[in-house]
């Protein structure tokens, strides 16, 4: 083992490798075990390396994670965003590159401040509370990319459960723990009472997994109503050309008029690929065809509108109509593909700096949420959906969870699958029902254990039927959020400095 643990070339290629094990902990492959694996090579590896060596190390293994788990980005730039292949290969490599950078902060933070000698119950609290502190600064710096969370990995496993306690945030934290006691238990031997103590945490924890696990937090608010959501699998090379535009109209008005009845009819993101105020006719033809079948219908739509200073900005929006009511705009944008940084010195120098519609500006916080049949219903439009404190925000508010998407963006890719991996933890962290609605898949029914009830082929076109409950009440997550978690870290951390310089 001592190779793993000492510097040098052998233990960052493990590193690496280490790093690629998370991703196949998550969807598609959902071998969750690996991420407990991963986790502990990565602490062995940090064992007896100086700080900047472990700044190296820190810094492969995110390299392995990142160029495993976001290849999808490649898809993205070269074949929607028209970049050539050793230009788009160039682009994600530094889309990797960069996103490691966090896994190296991790590194050069834990041995430079907290690594402990002969400490490993200690080392092992430190370390878990250090990782969820650098999974919240990448979920947050600079719009933040809260995505490749280990604890996506427990959707299906034994610590599903914890997931209304404390959101993937608690999973992830309790993975990086029982990691790295496990890395530790050949030194924990060596004390009785500390091995007596890690083994009553892992016990604790795990045991409080599955014994919450299908806990009822929430209840049903009134009686379950039927769904019909229209995938209109319409390729991306044809999504924003004007000559296309007809043909898209007509395609979801058309597989609407023939769909079952149905209380909620959802469209997805961008169904209609023009401005809102240039489809109000058509708005209003659907309205009144909603209303007919005392249904409610919400789709995507762009709109155009002044924001708090008069300047007029497009926004990623959603409307309702028929039996509902209300316009939200998108708050949380995806850089490049919906806005440009530093758009004065990119546009123009390739086409993927050139996107449609890739200048959106951000909705405004403390938006109403949508009402239909009666009910409140949170709405998140593809990307807002990765995010948990920003979706436990207005799932609280919320009767019903709705995510509209176009993950034609992603390809034949592993990225779809992922993103509706993430869907499912936000429904099981609220205690509610999601309704997923995407242009080309994965559209699915979720129940408020995470778990999908109904769901159509990707890459087809079709309409999924199905029903949905509104639920009231809080899980402990949305009620406290991920304070009681930060509170526990902060002393972790702080513990560790203070012993660390009292050694």
């Amino acid at each position: 083992m001592h190779w793993i643990t000492r510097p040098g070339w052998p233990g960052n290629l493990l590193a690496i490798a280490a790093g690629a094990l998370t991703t196949l902990s998550l969807a598609p492959f959902d071998f969750w075990p690996l991420a407990l694996l991963s986790i502990g090579l990565l602490y062995l590896g940090l064992r007896e390396v100086t700080p900047r060596q472990a700044m190296a190390r820190g810094w492969c293994y995110g390299f392995g994670l990142f160029a495993s788990g976001v290849s999808w980005v490649y898809v993205s730039i070269h074949d929607f965003g028209a970049a050539p292949p050793p230009l788009a290969g160039l682009l994600t490599l530094g889309f990797v590159a960069g996103l490691a950078l966090f896994l190296a902060l991790l590194g050069w933070l834990w041995v430079r401040t907290l690594r402990t000698p002969d400490a490993p119950l200690r080392n092992a609290l430190a370390f878990a509370a250090l990782w969820l502190a650098i999974d919240a600064l990448r979920g947050w710096l600079l719009t933040g990319f809260p995505w490749l969370y280990v604890g996506y990995s427990q959707l299906d496993g034994p610590l599903a459960g914890l997931a209304p306690l404390g959101g993937v945030w608690l999973i992830s934290f309790v993975l990086a723990l029982s990691a790295t006691l496990l890395a530790e238990a050949p030194r924990l031997f060596a004390s009785k009472v500390q091995m007596t103590v890690a083994t009553l945490v892992l016990i604790l924890l795990w045991g409080g997994g599955l014994g919450l696990s299908g806990h009822p937090w929430t209840s049903p608010k009134g009686e379950p109503i039927s769904v019909a959501a229209v995938q209109g699998n319409v390729a991306q090379s044809l999504k924003w050309d004007p000559k296309q535009l007809e043909m898209q109209l007509l395609l979801y008005r058309d597989m609407t008029f023939r769909s079952r009845p149905a209380d909620l009819i959802v469209w997805p993101e961008t169904a209609i690929p023009i401005l809102k105020e240039h489809a109000e006719g058509y708005l209003t033809m659907m309205g009144r065809f909603a209303l007919d079948r005392q249904a409610a219908m919400i789709t995507g739509v762009p709109v155009r509108q002044p924001n708090a200073e008069g300047e007029v900005r497009y926004y990623n929006g959603l409307t309702a109509t028929g039996d509902a009511q209300g316009t939200y705009l998108k708050q949380k944008l995806v850089p490049f593909g919906e806005y440009v940084p530093l758009q004065d010195l990119l546009r123009g120098l390739i086409a993927f700096f050139d996107l449609p519609m890739s200048d959106f500006a951000r909705g405004n916080p403390g938006q109403a949420l949508l009402q239909a049949k009666g009910y409140r219903i949170a709405p998140f439009i593809c990307y807002e959906v990765v995010y948990p404190e920003f979706a436990a925000s207005l799932a609280a508010q919320s009767d019903l969870l709705l995510t509209v998407s176009n993950d034609a963006w992603f390809g034949h890719s592993i990225g779809p699958l992922q993103h509706l991996q993430m869907a499912q933890m936000r429904a099981l962290e609220a205690g509610r029902w999601m309704v997923r609605a995407t242009n080309n898949g994965v559209t699915v029914l979720i129940d408020p254990r995470g778990q999908i009830t109904e769901r159509i082929p990707a890459f087809e076109e079709a309409v999924l039927y199905g029903e949905v409950t509104p639920m009231q009440g809080l899980t402990p997550y949305l009620r406290w959020r991920s304070w009681p978690l930060i509170v526990i870290c902060a002393l972790l951390l702080g513990w560790g400095m203070l012993r660390r310089r009292a050694a």
